[in-house]
């Protein structure tokens, strides 16, 4: 006979054997699977970087410092996902060595054997909510500022010589040697930030500084060649030291910041003399989808077990459970998306992204638990009046 455990041992905070069995079992495949998909994204996302660092002569090491700050927005997307992966795998692998069916035979309820999965769901939304609101921020602002770095200042340090350097989009420096002491010789620059007026300068000497946090070049025994385009005809002009400003287009401006690098707080309250009113929306959205995205990991987990300890035991497998256990998960998925992009449009739609990423998570669970909620209220005599 099938042992009842009490009530007050089914809702111990105390594990059990069982429980950090199958718990160490969970977080052991969560951390493997989060950490290769996120390594596998990481390699395909950062091709995308390639012509960035070898069109302005970086290293590799450079390459990796830039591409890593991006892993953690990466774990933040594929966790929820992953969390629904391992809970799927761990328990079928349990069903079919037949450790399920020993626990069912040992008196444990569904929900006593759901504790390990509702531990490692907990863990995982806990997971995301520490990212998204404190190291996906952090991180994605690092790497705006490096990207920035790289195309405004470090390239110009990088020149090689004997090589044409793009130290910008539209300005590209050559120089035929470099002493020792660092100082440049046979100069030659092609100056194109401004299209009505653009420029071939030339020097015989030159050397890199940096002035107001800027790189630049100072020139010396030179020349500035410009065509008219109305007249066609060429205005030279010849210096003895020139200086000339390296960085991108409006280098010395601040950088406008993303909103996916600003904390929670600027979200919610934006200031809008840095912002225009547009930008508001997408504000108050990005920091709604940090809170509720989160809650996806529950509801991923949730539709796992369902799948898993919701149906009957089947000797040859049942292919079809794990099938629409998946397919469940891509249709919450596509509803949370699609939720958000109404909500960007009409921001009294945003109690929508709460119900979409929770309300999931809470059917599976009222299905899987209330036949036991039910016969345990009966076997106490408080079960209401029919």
């Amino acid at each position: 006979m099938p042992v009842a455990y009490p009530v007050t041992q089914r809702f111990s905070t105390r594990l059990s054997i069982l429980d950090r069995y199958v718990l160490r079992q969970l977080l052991l495949a969560l951390v493997a699977t989060t950490g290769a998909l996120a390594l596998l994204i990481w390699l395909t996302q950062s091709l995308h970087f390639v012509s960035l660092v070898v069109g302005r002569g970086l290293s590799l090491r450079v390459f990796v410092q830039l591409t890593s700050l991006l892993i953690p927005s990466f774990v933040a997307v594929i966790l929820p996902i992953t969390t629904f992966v391992v809970v799927q795998f761990i328990y079928q692998r349990l069903a079919s060595d037949r450790e399920l069916t020993v626990m069912q035979a040992a008196g444990l309820s569904p929900f006593m054997m759901a504790r390990p999965a509702l531990l490692c769901a907990l863990v995982s939304v806990m997971a995301c909510y520490a990212l998204n609101l404190w190291v996906v921020p952090a991180s994605y602002h690092g790497f705006r500022q490096y990207e920035y770095q790289i195309r405004n200042k470090m390239a110009a340090f990088l020149i090689q010589d004997g090589v044409f350097t793009q130290v910008s989009d539209n300005m590209t420096v050559y120089i035929r040697t470099r002493d020792e002491n660092g100082l440049l010789h046979g100069i030659m620059v092609e100056d194109d930030r401004q299209p009505d007026a653009q420029a071939t300068i030339l020097a015989e000497e030159g050397s890199l500084v940096i002035i107001n946090d800027q790189p630049r070049v100072v020139l010396f025994n030179g020349s500035r060649q410009e065509i008219d385009h109305k007249t066609g005809r060429l205005n030279m002009l010849s210096f003895e030291r020139n200086t000339i400003d390296l960085s991108a287009p409006h280098g010395t401006q601040a950088r406008q910041p993303d909103a996916n690098e600003l904390p929670i707080t600027a979200l919610l309250h934006p200031n809008l003399r840095q912002f225009s009113p547009r930008d508001e929306k997408k504000m108050i959205i990005e920091a709604w989808r940090r809170l509720t995205s989160p809650l996806c990991a529950f509801s991923f987990a949730m539709i796992g077990l369902l799948s898993t300890l919701g149906g009957g035991f089947s000797r040859h497998g049942n292919i079809m459970r794990p099938v629409a256990a998946t397919l469940a998960v891509v249709a919450v998925q596509a509803l949370t998306l699609l939720v958000q992009n109404l909500a960007s449009r009409n921001l009294a739609l945003m109690p929508l992204m709460w119900i979409s990423a929770l309300v999931p998570g809470l059917v599976c669970m009222a299905i899987l638990f209330w036949p036991e909620f039910r016969t345990r209220r009966a076997d106490t005599g408080t079960a209401p009046p029919r």
